[in-house]
């Protein structure tokens, strides 16, 4: 079995945490993991405050902005979206 390598990349049109990567390939077998997409702009500010609508849009624009260098975009295998403090229901639609 071949040894698995992980590539770290913070894109350059988020803000670049301090306590993970945004997206982290791995090679080997190809998996690519994605994490820490919040509703904020590149400067790290909230974005749709107390709009969940809107804060959903971005955390999903930030995630294509977090797969465009993979390579692997097309081929999601799943994902999850958590929301907290809303106590209603919001519809969103996102565009690919």
């Amino acid at each position: 079995m071949g040894r698995m390598t992980l590539e770290c990349i913070d894109p350059d049109d988020l803000p670049t945490p301090s306590t993970y990567t945004h997206v982290v390939v791995a090679t080997g077998s190809r998996l690519v993991f994605v994490a820490g997409q919040e509703p904020e702009d590149e400067h790290g500010n909230l974005v749709g405050v107390g709009d969940l609508a809107v804060q959903a849009r971005q955390v999903f624009a930030r995630s294509r902005s977090s797969w465009s260098g993979t390579g692997v975009c097309g081929r999601l295998v799943g994902g999850s979206l958590e929301v907290e403090h809303f106590g209603r229901h919001v519809a969103v639609r996102v565009d690919a």
